[in-house]
């Protein structure tokens, strides 16, 4: 999101629409939502030197083939892929070549199975759905295992981050699902039952779970807090019997689900409703296009907010394995932590990250941050997804 971080988010949404506005990467400038298309379907030790052939052994070893969501390389607002792939030449003298394949890393799935070349070497921007998805679908591993042993500032990384039993994948930044809302319109409630309250009808637009990654994450935070046939909810105090019972009764108050995040930001965006559920850093946005904080206001229920860490990891059959590796050490070094985290508006998965003073006072981390591990996922987010999806279109 290096490109015209300045421009504006709301120039750009007025312009694009509800049903034409391009995913963003990263938190409000992700607020891209990666679409979880075909869900059913299944280094160099020595710095580099100055003849461009940093991280590698020869000549041929110039080119690093990263393969990532689109947004992350050409969202309308900023995206951190052009800034990325600036620095790393700079550094290493290795030429970054972005992948974007249309349906993300469900087209590496397939290629797998079909016994086709992956053709990239690390793929960033994988959360734990994502990858409980590719141990689901893929018959021969896709990710390489072991890959971590040679990655610097692994020790930097915040412990509760790590998603991948198998430790494949590095975490390199970290978002926070929650409602956003319009201050001078509305009080947000301060709890789940409270967005049930009559005062709230029609007040909440969210994101479809089964393409959207933030409407997948709110959705995962209701079965987290409410329960399903089989995970026990955690609320003792909880009206609901499970997680579709709550949505039973928010869609009885008329909550409006879009198909994406890019949908229910501009719909909330052009005064649609007061209430968005979207990322707790939507004031580093705000802020960097001068626009009213008081519209740009963050609640988190019950204290909590959803937590979808992102990574990158080595693809198994990767033509660089060693340069791909040294992109992940690039990856958690102090600085680029920090220019993900302002050009991607998400927090970064470090302790040591280069972080502007004010980007700390903006971007907001719930008291309670809630998550489902692999192993919690595994064999059930499916189910969950399908239920919801048959129950509301009953509804």
């Amino acid at each position: 999101m290096e490109e015209s971080r300045r421009r504006s988010r709301r120039r750009f949404l007025a312009a694009a629409g509800a049903a034409g506005a391009v995913a963003l990467a990263g938190c409000t400038a992700e607020q891209v939502d990666e679409e979880a298309d075909d869900r059913t379907d299944g280094g160099s030790d020595d710095g580099g030197s100055d003849d461009g052939e940093e991280g590698g052994s020869d000549e041929e070893a110039s080119t690093l083939t990263v393969a990532t969501y689109s947004s992350f390389i050409d969202a309308p607002s900023s995206s951190p892929g052009p800034w990325l792939a600036e620095t790393f030449e700079e550094e290493y003298g290795i030429e970054i070549e972005w992948a974007t394949p249309e349906n993300g890393v469900n087209h590496y799935i397939e290629r797998r199975n079909a016994g086709a070349d992956i053709d990239a070497d690390l793929f960033v921007g994988l959360n734990v759905d994502d990858l409980v998805r590719i141990d689901d679908g893929a018959d021969d591993p896709l990710f390489e295992a072991g890959a971590l042993a040679d990655v610097d500032g692994l020790d930097d990384v915040q412990d509760g981050l790590w998603f991948d039993p198998r430790d494949r994948v590095v975490p390199y930044a970290t978002n926070y699902i929650s409602l956003v809302y319009d201050g001078t319109a509305t009080t947000a409630p301060e709890t789940f039952e409270g967005l049930l309250d009559a005062d709230h009808g029609g007040a909440l637009i969210t994101q479809n779970p089964s393409g959207s990654t933030t409407g997948r994450a709110f959705l995962l935070h209701t079965v987290h807090r409410f329960g399903a046939d089989d995970q026990e909810g955690s609320g003792s105090d909880v009206d609901h019997e499970d997680y579709l019972d709550y949505w039973a009764a928010l869609q009885e108050n008329d909550v409006r689900v879009q198909g994406s995040w890019d949908d229910a930001y501009a719909a909330w965006s052009g005064g649609e409703a007061p209430m968005v559920v979207s990322y707790s850093t939507d004031q580093v946005f705000a802020a960097a296009e001068g626009a009213d904080l008081e519209e740009h206001q963050v609640r988190f229920l019950d204290d909590q907010a959803y937590a979808n860490p992102e990574g990158a990891a080595v693809f198994a059959d990767a033509d660089e394995p060693d340069l791909a590796r040294e992109f992940l050490s690039f990856l958690l070094s102090p600085r680029v932590q920090g220019e993900i985290a302002e050009l991607n508006v998400q927090f970064p998965a470090t302790t040591t990250a280069d972080l502007a003073a004010e980007y700390d006072e903006l971007a907001k981390e719930p008291p309670d941050p809630v998550t489902f591990t692999y192993e919690e996922l595994q064999g059930s987010v499916d189910g969950w997804i399908d239920a919801w999806e048959r129950q509301f279109a009953e509804n």
